[in-house]
């Protein structure tokens, strides 16, 4: 029976695609669309966990990642002061 990690995947729009990532393993793919860029990185994914050693896998693995909502405050901008000449 096989394991299934439940993994997190950030998705951006990068240019005319989109650009995913598996924040976890630090594994990058693309695709067209949300779901195309979702499934490539599905696909790399399981080529890491194919190809890499046990020891590598634990090495790369985050054993905690959150994903959460920030709120930074924009400060107002300041008026720009018209500079003075030096003979006034």
């Amino acid at each position: 029976m096989n394991k299934v990690l439940q993994l997190t995947a950030v998705i951006e729009r990068e240019g005319e695609g989109y650009v995913s990532t598996c924040q976890e393993f630090d594994i990058v793919s693309q695709g067209d669309t949300v779901e195309g860029a979702r499934v490539n990185l599905v696909e790399a994914v399981e080529g890491f966990l194919e190809a890499a050693s046990p020891s590598e896998i634990r090495r790369r693995l985050k054993k905690e990642t959150y994903i959460m909502p920030i709120m930074p405050t924009l400060s107002k901008p300041r008026p720009k002061v018209a500079a003075r000449s030096k003979g006034a």
